[in-house]
């Protein structure tokens, strides 16, 4: 499967990946606007980014290459992994959070976010239970992307 259409923001915060992909971690943005969200994520001097941001009318955003280690997951494990963002492909879904007023994700968003898990789990051997919540490896900190997920 192709990779789905997105048009590329390139961050400066990635580095060399030290294992291979065998997740996907979602996550919300936690910011009022995609705007917002994208200029902190594209900040060198944030120190955070994501492999794919989603805005809320479905436009696809790349900003990591795959190929390289994105940093979304920070103090985080799952399944023996303590470097998740070596190990995973991150997703920031635009979204304000329970901080800016939580909402649930419109029907355009999440038209473009399936066939960008489907094509991401093809192209690296994923299955089911390799798609993650961001509230899922690091539960003692993060709540996203929520329950109206």
């Amino acid at each position: 499967m192709a990779l789905v259409n997105c048009t590329d923001l390139p961050s400066p915060n990635h580095d060399d990946r030290q294992l291979s992909i065998s997740m996907i971690v979602l996550h919300y943005t936690g910011m009022p606007d995609c705007q917002g969200a994208l200029d902190r994520l594209t900040s060198p001097e944030a120190k955070v980014s994501c492999h794919y941001c989603i805005d809320e009318d479905g436009t696809v955003y790349r900003l990591v290459d795959e190929r390289r280690r994105a940093w979304h997951a920070g103090k985080s494990y799952w399944r023996g992994i303590r470097d998740v963002n070596s190990a995973s492909v991150g997703i920031e879904i635009v979204n304000p959070g329970h901080e800016f007023g939580y909402r649930a994700f419109p029907d355009e968003q999440i038209a473009a976010l399936i066939p960008l898990v489907a094509s991401i789990k093809e192209r690296h051997g994923l299955g089911r239970g390799d798609v993650v919540g961001h509230s899922d490896i690091a539960p003692s900190r993060k709540e996203n992307p929520g329950e109206l997920f």
